[in-house]
């Protein structure tokens, strides 16, 4: 099969419905569509499909495993309020071992689009995927991180404001115990 010309410049749909693509998913959902996609990748591959019939495919392949790639990298360095519930462990152990399936996919495809389209269609899969990660990065990581920064500063401002109840309540209760007010 021959790779066509300009074939990447409408290989993905990427500023098409902007905010139905851009949602981060949890890294088992990731793992789940990234399966389906790459699934039907092979079948597609195997039937002889041009590449360019699965751009819709690899695209979810692509947004799937850049949700488990972030993932990934934020159970690596876990927020403190994520630390005091305990289970990160465990959590990022369930995290490495979708990441290491997820890497397992790509090393397949990649066998699979080099043997059949040529080493050049991998390296413009790679090249697409990276612009999407990045386009996803901007858009929904970007989000997330500042929703996590909400969080966290609103739950440092609850425990100060605790603190400083509980405090001024044990000075009013010792002034009250020794009778200055």
């Amino acid at each position: 099969m021959q790779l066509k010309k300009g074939w990447s410049r409408n290989f993905f749909s990427i500023n098409s419905n902007r905010n139905e693509e851009m949602i981060m998913i949890d890294p088992v959902t990731a793992v789940g569509l990234a399966t389906t996609a790459f699934n039907g990748i092979k079948q597609a591959i195997a039937m002889g499909k041009d590449i360019q019939d699965m751009s819709g495919q690899l695209g979810s392949w692509a947004k799937a495993i850049s949700d488990v790639d972030y993932a990934h990298k934020k159970a690596e360095k876990p927020k403190w309020w994520k630390k005091l519930g305990g289970g990160v462990q465990a959590n990022a152990m369930e995290v490495w071992l979708h990441k290491k399936k997820a890497d397992e996919m790509r090393e397949e495809l990649k066998s699979h689009i080099s043997t059949f389209y040529g080493p050049l269609a991998w390296k413009e899969i790679l090249r697409i995927e990276a612009q999407m990660r990045k386009e996803q990065q901007e858009a929904v990581y970007a989000a997330q991180e500042m929703k996590e920064q909400i969080i966290q500063w609103s739950v440092g401002i609850l425990l100060v404001l605790i603190a400083t109840g509980i405090m001024s309540g044990i000075v009013y209760w010792i002034g009250i115990t020794q009778g200055k007010w």
